[in-house]
């Protein structure tokens, strides 16, 4: 496993990192995958308190317990269950941000949280006032350092400008590429960190049915797929040169991705050294043309 540094941060996180939102809640082999992905060399773990209202903070406390040490866990908070459980409304006022922590760390079972993140944002927030509560968990050393999830330009910015995170995560692969207009470069430029989430886009890259998906017509995604085929070998399967397209790109830090297998695991895993030459770069990019941001500029 190869590591990088998260920005400005003291943070050295694995190229892979773990997306636990995917994780079946009460599955036999999380537990198994999870420990699995540490000795694989996985030592990024991203959860959040809205996955299972919680359990999923709760189930990756319990698993990385004894190994505490040895992992950095990323949460978010921000988006807050309706009181019949139906759905969750967005709310990102500092005191309700700093009740989450609180919770978070609870079942999280740490005395501190690597990386917090604000999970979504709106240029209607408060952002000054959001800020205030992630500077307060710091300076409290409930958190080390607090970044952004969001795939808005006009909110990156806004948060590059007026916040001292380390990172953003956000959506990026072949089939996304939005990020390349204007965020990625931004957020290089600025040294602060990438952790890309989406790589496979929902599995259209690699394994399901071609299908519409953002943009690009079924007809498009299809083409994607196959560029992508055409560049597989035995040692180099599409979802590695998939994830491979997303960690060439200099800004990005690593790439989240959610697994439920051991067999995903192994996949995912192996993509950190499964590395494209300029050509094959060159190729998928061209495969398939550049799409950009309508809304959120």
């Amino acid at each position: 496993m190869d590591y990088q540094r998260l920005g400005k941060s003291d943070l050295h996180i694995s190229r892979i990192g773990f997306g636990c939102m995917s994780l079946k809640p009460g599955a036999a082999e999380n537990e198994t995958v999870v420990q699995q992905a540490i000795e694989a060399g996985i030592n990024f773990f991203d959860t959040a308190d809205l996955y299972d209202k919680g359990a999923n903070e709760e189930f990756l406390g319990k698993a990385l317990k004894e190994k505490r040490k040895e992992v950095i866990l990323a949460s978010k908070a921000g988006n807050q269950w309706k009181a019949d459980g139906s759905g969750w409304t967005w709310n990102p006022r500092k005191d309700y941000i700093l009740a989450c922590a609180e919770k978070s760390l609870q079942r999280l079972q740490t005395d501190c949280i690597d990386l917090y993140q604000l999970h979504g944002g709106t240029l209607d927030d408060p952002i000054d006032e959001t800020i205030e509560a992630f500077e307060q968990l710091k300076q409290e050393g409930k958190i080390r350092y607090y970044g952004i999830s969001s795939i808005r330009p006009n909110v990156i910015r806004e948060w590059v400008k007026r916040s001292n995170i380390v990172s953003v995560m956000t959506q990026y692969s072949l089939l996304d590429r939005r990020p390349e207009e204007e965020t990625l470069g931004l957020l290089q430029e600025k040294n602060i960190g990438v952790l890309a989430r989406g790589g496979l886009a929902q599995g259209l890259l690699v394994d399901k049915p071609a299908k519409p998906y953002l943009n690009h017509s079924g007809e498009e995604v299809e083409e994607a797929a196959k560029a992508l085929a055409n560049l597989s070998t035995e040692e180099r399967r599409a979802v590695q040169t998939a994830l491979q397209f997303v960690l060439r790109h200099p800004a990005i830090t690593s790439a989240v991705v959610g697994m439920r297998t051991s067999a995903q695991l192994k996949e995912a895993v192996a993509a950190v050294g499964a590395m494209l030459s300029d050509e094959e770069l060159r190729r998928l990019q061209d495969a398939v043309l550049p799409n950009f941001y309508s809304n959120h500029r």
